[in-house]
Parts: C-alpha cells; sequence; structure tokens
C-alpha cells in the first residue's frame, strides 16, 4: 500500500475559473488522485493521493493545454 501523498505544481497560463476547472477535470482522471485544488490567483496546483506519478500529473496537466513548470 502506497502512502498519501500530497505535491505542489505551479501551471502556466491557469488564468479563469474555466482554467482551474479544465486542469481539475484531466488531473482527477489520474490513477491514485483524490484530491485537488487548482488556484488560477497563485497558479498553484495541489494534488493529493496515492501512487501517483510526476509524469501522469504533466500529461494531465497538458492535455487540459496547460503546462506545469519547473522541475
Amino acid at each position: 500500500m502506497n502512502a498519501a501523498i500530497e505535491r505542489i505544481y505551479e501551471v502556466k497560463g491557469m488564468t479563469c475559473a474555466h482554467c482551474e476547472a479544465s486542469v481539475a477535470e484531466e488531473v482527477e482522471q489520474v490513477q491514485g488522485v483524490t484530491a485537488i485544488d487548482a488556484d488560477r490567483e497563485t497558479g498553484w496546483l495541489t494534488v493529493r493521493g496515492e501512487g501517483f506519478s510526476d509524469e501522469a500529473i504533466r500529461r494531465a496537466v497538458d492535455e487540459a493545454g496547460y503546462e506545469v513548470v519547473g522541475s
């Protein structure tokens, strides 16, 4: 069993409520994700769950039309 984790990502281009919803909709489909908080004002995406990978989150954000910046 994997331990619960929380990761924070900076998302480039997330500027409105629709942006937040688009990112959240894609990321919530990633296996292992149990909670998401997308904040357009800070540009941060907080993801909680078990066993998800950074790469899977990056792909989901990309699928929504945005980009995770930084490492």
